[in-house]
């Protein structure tokens, strides 16, 4: 174990793994492309580092950060900043997560508004999502921190769909983190295929009465 994760329970590192890896197999993550993180204490969050494999995450792959930024953020993801913004704001944000699933970043490509078609969807998260839209990419990376954060104040809901970038996520527990994210991509999802099955219908004279 590093030194910036030594006082840190190994089952806490263990769940966020575990977590890790099943967004990873369900392509939630990329290689190198998201971030995951744990409240420790009031002004101290448990982060993946800028290199982490989010297949095989460990102690070595995590670091411990305090809101005072120091030697240590030069490790840590890049979205540690954003990540500190919304545990300073949010108490209830005890673990964060970024994560770009790909029928989510493409359904935010077209559409402005995510309405789930599916029950658990629409049950769960809610009727009609707005989706952000950064506009610039050229500045996004350096308004994050702020516009996000911005976001989740002006919003009821702790998830953030943001045009062509991915979703924000914030909860509780892992578990919940985790569940958010896959429900916010099986309505994208969904939605994708009924929009393909709209046109095959629409277009194909079998189906003419």
């Amino acid at each position: 174990m590093n030194i910036h994760t030594s006082q840190i329970n190994n089952e806490l590192i263990s769940d966020i793994a575990s977590i890790s890896l099943s967004m990873f197999r369900k392509n939630f993550f990329g290689i190198f492309h998201g971030a995951i993180s744990a409240r420790v204490s009031k002004n101290r969050f448990l982060i993946n580092k800028q290199h982490a494999i989010f297949d095989n995450l460990n102690a070595d792959s995590m670091i411990m950060l305090y809101h005072k930024q120091d030697y240590r953020w030069n490790e840590a993801s890049l979205h540690a900043p954003i990540h500190a913004a919304i545990y300073k704001d949010f108490s209830e944000a005890k673990f964060i997560a970024y994560a770009m699933p790909p029928y989510l970043v493409s359904y935010t490509l077209k559409y402005s508004i995510l309405k789930p078609k599916d029950y658990f969807g629409y049950k769960f998260l809610a009727p009609s999502i707005e989706v952000f839209d950064p506009k610039d990419y050229e500045t996004w990376a350096d308004r994050a921190d702020t516009d996000i954060p911005r976001y989740f104040k002006e919003h009821s809901h702790c998830f953030m769909l943001i045009k062509g970038y991915g979703a924000y996520v914030y909860a509780r527990d892992l578990y919940t983190l985790a569940k958010i994210i896959a429900l916010i991509e099986n309505s994208c999802k969904v939605a994708h295929y009924n929009a393909d099955l709209g046109e095959i219908f629409q277009a194909s004279p079998k189906y003419d009465i």
